[in-house]
């Protein structure tokens, strides 16, 4: 039993050292594109922070930080940093506490709206002594359909009759996550040409598993779960288990994802002048109303 032990930390070992690795060529590509052709130093761009929201899940983490690694290879030189809004480090307001620019666009890796994108990250942001912009959740937007039937794609997706898709999303109180994932089941439904259901892991109706039995009860007996989640986790575990055919991996390191990050980045720029600039605006006397967010 001790045998295998060795080549479990040199597999680890091996992983964080490409990861370092990365991080280095991607920091020296980044302090070399500061400087022009005539030695002198380029205005900066503000930086790209990606907000994630943390798992318990140790893949999850390990997930995140391949898709940046992707993101800075699409955007070499733009500073990519990363930062949790709960349960895993770095934390959003140590991340920006550590920048070395005073200007950030706050890229959130959440796939709808609802509360942590209108008013945990903008207070975190305005708490902090950076001028923070935040961008729009990813989704909807084709891009993420995209990966979706990638997705499905790779877990053995055939369409054939009596097919029908549950789209699994982690759910919120918001109603407008609703709206939102309820577009993209139906851009991804117009996609493969069969119904695609939008269900949720936790807080909002109807839960996954009644989805399925739904669908059941119409008469589709292939049924598969797409996986709405940018990382593994507990949802996404809890979700794939209940599908009666087949399950899709979550979205993860997809080259549309990145793609779809630096997206909102080039969107929250091109907004600049009607954008909401949040620094102080926790110590101004309307710090407690929900910052604009950029459109």
């Amino acid at each position: 039993m001790t045998a295998s032990q060795p080549l479990h930390d040199e597999s680890t070992s091996l992983d964080s050292t490409a990861h370092l690795m990365n991080r280095i060529s991607s920091q020296l590509a980044s302090q070399l594109s500061l400087v022009a052709l005539d030695g002198r130093r380029r205005p900066t761009r503000p930086a790209l922070v990606v907000v994630a929201h943390g798992s318990r899940d140790p893949r999850a983490l390990s997930t995140v930080r391949t898709l940046l690694d992707r993101v800075r290879e699409l955007r070499p030189g733009l500073p990519v940093h990363l930062g949790h809004i709960e349960l895993n480090a770095p934390l959003l307001p140590d991340t920006l506490a550590a920048l070395d620019t005073d200007e950030a666009v706050l890229v959130p890796l959440l796939l709808s709206r609802g509360y942590h994108v209108k008013r945990d990250i903008p207070e975190m942001a305005a708490e902090s002594g950076v001028r923070a912009r935040v961008a729009k959740a990813l989704g909807p937007h084709p891009l993420l359909v995209e990966a979706l039937y990638d997705r499905l794609m790779e877990a053995g997706w055939a369409d054939t009759p009596g097919t029908a898709v549950v789209l699994a999303a982690a759910g919120s109180r918001d109603p407008e996550s609703k709206v939102d994932a309820g577009r993209t089941a139906s851009a991804l439904s117009e996609r493969l040409g069969v119904p695609v259901v939008p269900a949720y892991a936790t807080t909002a109706a109807p839960r996954v598993s009644d989805a399925v039995q739904a669908l059941t009860a119409r008469g589709h007996h292939r049924i598969a779960v797409a996986s709405y989640f940018t990382a593994p986790g507990r949802f996404a575990t809890e979700c794939a288990a209940t599908a009666p055919w087949m399950a899709s991996a979550p979205l993860g390191p997809h080259p549309a994802m990145a793609r779809l990050i630096l997206h909102r980045y080039d969107q929250c720029m091109a907004t600049k002048g009607a954008a909401t600039y949040l620094r102080g605006a926790a110590n101004s006397a309307t710090s407690h109303q929900q910052p604009a967010l950029a459109t």
